[in-house]
């Protein structure tokens, strides 16, 4: 028998438990579906294996469901509707059966516990320990019927998201924080708005069913069919797992990489730093610029600059949004564009929100800013050549100093 997961393991002490106590040679967790009972977990003193199914209409679980037959039957030759039925002709003599019910009130399946002799003593007595068995593998099983449950859930938005070709990219301009000229802009993933959920989360969610690399490529893309409409850089983020797939490296060899910034997060974990060095070494001789996202919104960021020397480093919006007014997010701020200085990486600020922002984090020599005050993501055609620095009154977010930018150029606009 192939080995058991942890949870099946449990569930099958449970049901030994069961069999034993009610001298029984069969004993079983059942899941029911539209036409068919699955034996997940099964005890026997027979050679049986879990997993076996038999047509659910013709079951004992399927029969005491519906009160044709009670939940403990001594002897099933005495009902004619057992009589008939296929696990009578293979030997069952007696038979006690109770519902899995999960916390929310749902049915799962069955607990069920077969005899091949008639057992005269078997009786509610006997049924109620099956109950609070059964009610222990409720327990038990419940986490992954929860995780079955959400990942079909997710299984049904993503699925069509992916056969359209990937979600929603638009682009959020980066701004020199000096003159207001847009040097470039990050691709930003937007999804359904009744997901109700932000880009990260829906990635996470992929993650889960097997398919983030496959939706990040698809976003990638995306992201990269604008190069062909905007000046300037397009920053792209991607996960190192995604950085490290052999479809990942295949579709940024084929960039334009002196536009291309590629974005890490400082949320995501990289366990091979060498490896990662060695995967970017030919993509950063050919212009492409690395950057690492979120630096100040955890403890990762450090060692990821130390250990990759960025071109770009860009500061968390928890550090930046009120920065003009807090004196302790001024020092830090400080901090950071020192050591960027140190490992000559440039700096774009996320999450301005505010002409006073923009303007104290110019007065840090922080270079370059994103955020609300300049413009929200946005079609490729709504991107502006240059916006206003402090004067949001007269050229509020997304208000151009000039008139939209026009087909891309070969200027390549990255910020180093």
């Amino acid at each position: 028998m192939p080995q058991r997961s942890e949870t099946a393991q449990q569930v099958a002490d449970l049901l030994r438990t069961a069999r034993q106590s009610l001298g029984m040679g069969l004993a079983f967790l059942s899941r029911m579906d539209e036409t068919v009972q699955h034996l997940e977990v099964v005890d026997s003193v027979l050679p049986l294996q879990d997993g076996m199914t038999q047509p659910r209409a013709t079951s004992f679980c399927q029969l005491i469901t519906d009160g044709v037959l009670p939940p403990v039957i001594p002897d099933v030759t005495r009902f004619p509707a057992a009589d008939r039925l296929p696990g009578t002709e293979q030997g069952i003599r007696s038979y006690i059966s109770v519902p899995v019910e999960l916390s929310d009130g749902t049915v799962y399946g069955t607990f069920c516990g077969a005899g091949f002799v008639a057992d005269p003593q078997l009786s509610d007595r006997d049924r109620v320990l099956m109950e609070v068995l059964a009610h222990a593998a409720a327990m038990i099983v419940e986490p992954e019927v929860r995780q079955r449950r959400r990942n079909a859930v997710i299984e049904r938005r993503l699925r069509p998201v992916l056969e359209q070709g990937g979600p929603v990219v638009l682009l959020q301009p980066i701004v020199d924080l000096a003159t207001g000229r847009r040097v470039g802009a990050e691709a930003l993933s937007r999804f359904p708005h009744e997901w109700n959920q932000p880009p990260d989360e829906v990635f996470a969610d992929a993650g889960l069913i097997g398919q983030r690399e496959n939706l990040e490529l698809a976003a990638l893309r995306r992201a990269a069919d604008h190069l062909r409409e905007v000046t300037g850089y397009v920053a792209m983020n991607i996960s190192p797992a995604t950085l490290f797939a052999p479809a990942g490296l295949e579709f940024l060899t084929g960039l334009p990489l002196d536009r291309v910034v590629l974005e890490l997060s400082e949320h995501d974990p990289i366990e091979d730093y060498e490896r990662l060095k060695e995967i970017l070494a030919p993509l950063r001789a050919r212009g492409l610029r690395l950057a690492i996202d979120d630096v100040g919104a955890g403890y990762s960021s450090l060692r990821h600059i130390v250990a990759t020397g960025p071109d770009v480093i860009k500061l968390d919006r928890s550090m930046v949004s009120g920065v003009a007014h807090d004196a302790v997010l001024h020092v830090v701020v400080d901090a950071l564009a020192q050591l960027a200085r140190a490992v000559d990486a440039t700096v774009v600020a996320e999450g301005i929100e505010t002409a006073a922002d923009a303007a104290a984090l110019a007065e840090l020599d922080i270079s370059l800013g994103q955020g609300w005050h300049f413009d929200r993501a946005v079609t490729a055609a709504e991107l502006h050549d240059r916006y206003a620095l402090t004067s949001p009154d007269a050229a509020g977010p997304g208000r151009p100093l000039t008139a939209p930018a026009g087909p891309a150029v070969t200027s390549s606009g990255t910020p180093r």
